[in-house]
């Protein structure tokens, strides 16, 4: 059938200037706090837990207290929303948050000697602390502020290009399971320097083929770049392995968290990738921020992609000086209000748990793969061990149709190629019909999808 359109808080911290890091107190009032860790790495990204023992840690209902968005109807039905891997909601301790920093300290960051702009970037890099410790970076300083996902690969292709790291006839390794945002800038990069793009394959069930993977490693692999959790799948990748095969022959790392930040215990220590991204957006925050890790060593070798104010130390129109990282890759203004609003989203992600957040999860994916199953017709993509996201496609029934169906009935999920156009190809499909699961959403919920959905097939066929 022929595809359609589709509707798509540390008492003290670092204030670092251009000449020097000076200590100044967070401002009054914050609730910041160390993000403790958890006390066994999760092997191949996926969290230490029975999935046979019951989920009590968590209770959704109460949860869902917190997210206001979540309490209204939708063409007279009660909103159920499970579009979580585009764009997951918002609590109100976020929100609080950005209207605080409107109301109280809004100012421009780091070189401002009045009272206003300390406060400012005090909470900024109270921020950028805070994220660090979630992510068991090893400093702050490897953390970068961007917009999103895209913006972060996008700033790694580019200084890359710019370095001295890859030359002509080079070798770049993908992943059939990538989004675009994980395709297309190292497409365009290797067009630019004559690098081959090499892709590691898809297997029947949705997972990767390592062993090819393993084949295609060579001394002429210079970065392998691969996403933790596929948005279209639900797919998890043994990122660990992916990783440690690579640095067998000297090459880069990039892995794209944008799908897995919600929903595991990250540890870009166990991990020991060079780059690790993420939205907020993806994970309780709000849009148009993001978070690109990076290896301190590497930053410093590595030159900015962009020019302009906070990443110099010194010009002349003869010569510019670069700052150091993080700055250096922080041209212009930032999104401040958004890093301090994300470092609020990781607290509260840390007040409910990870793991409990990961538990309640699997429980409702797989009642809900168990479900959809016994619905004539369906085809369910992506492995067992699925995280965040479920697809399917029923027989003779266009994706699109069954979203705009559902939609009518109060359920929010995603139809179309996921922006995963090559992997919809290796499967034959246009595209799929998505549902993906947060920390509020409940097994009624589930349930209410499984019933609704039979009255939708049942009106299209």
């Amino acid at each position: 059938m022929a595809d359609r359109p589709t509707a798509r808080s540390h008492q003290l911290l670092f204030l670092f200037t251009p000449l020097r890091l000076r200590k100044i107190p967070l401002p009054e009032g914050s609730n910041q706090i160390p993000i403790p860790r958890s006390e066994t790495p999760a092997l191949a990204g996926w969290p230490s837990r029975d999935y046979r023992r019951p989920v009590s840690a968590l209770d959704p209902y109460q949860i869902r207290s917190d997210f206001p968005i979540l309490n209204q109807e939708i063409n007279g039905k009660p909103l159920v929303y499970l579009d979580n891997a585009a764009t997951s909601q918002t609590p109100l301790c976020v929100l609080d948050s950005s209207r605080n920093y409107y109301e109280k300290i809004n100012s421009n960051i780091h070189r401002g000697v009045h009272r206003l702009s300390q406060a400012a970037t005090a909470a900024h890099e109270a921020a950028r602390e805070t994220i660090a410790k979630h992510l068991n970076a090893s400093r702050p300083e490897e953390i970068i502020f961007t917009s999103g996902t895209t913006d972060s690969v996008n700033l790694v292709a580019s200084a890359l290009g710019r370095s001295d790291l890859l030359k002509s006839r080079d070798e770049i390794i993908i992943s059939g399971l990538e989004h675009h945002s994980n395709t297309v800038p190292w497409q365009m990069l290797c067009e630019r320097l004559g690098i081959t793009l090499k892709i590691i394959p898809v297997l029947d069930d949705g997972t990767l083929d390592l062993e090819a993977y393993d084949k295609l490693l060579s001394e002429k692999t210079k970065l392998v770049s691969v996403n933790h959790v596929s948005n279209a799948f639900g797919t998890v990748n043994n990122v660990v392995h992916i990783c440690s095969q690579a640095k067998k022959f000297g090459a880069l790392t990039f892995i794209d968290g944008a799908q897995s930040i919600p929903h595991f215990s990250i540890d870009l220590q166990y991990f020991d990738c060079d780059f690790y991204a993420f939205s907020g957006h993806k994970v309780y925050g709000p849009t148009g921020i993001g978070i690109l890790f990076g290896k301190h060593d590497l930053l410093c070798e590595l030159p900015p992609s962009r020019g302009g104010g906070e990443m110099i130390k010194e010009v002349t129109f003869e010569k510019t000086t670069y700052n150091d990282p993080p700055f250096k890759f922080e041209a212009g203004t930032p999104n401040i209000d958004g890093g301090i609003a994300l470092a609020a989203a990781f607290d509260y992600v840390n007040n409910l748990g990870i793991t409990n957040i990961a538990d309640h999860e699997t429980l409702l994916i797989r009642r809900a793969a168990e479900i959809l199953e016994d619905l004539d017709g369906i085809t369910l993509y992506g492995p067992d061990d699925r995280a965040g996201a479920l697809s399917f496609n029923f027989e003779g029934i266009h994706h699109y149709d069954l979203g705009t169906l559902l939609d009518q009935m109060g359920f929010a999920l995603r139809t179309g190629h996921h922006c995963c156009q090559p992997l919809m190809a290796r499967f034959g499909m246009t595209g799929t019909l998505r549902a993906s699961f947060a920390a509020y959403n409940t097994l009624e919920e589930v349930e209410s999808l499984g019933k609704s959905l039979e009255k939708a097939l049942m009106m299209l066929r």
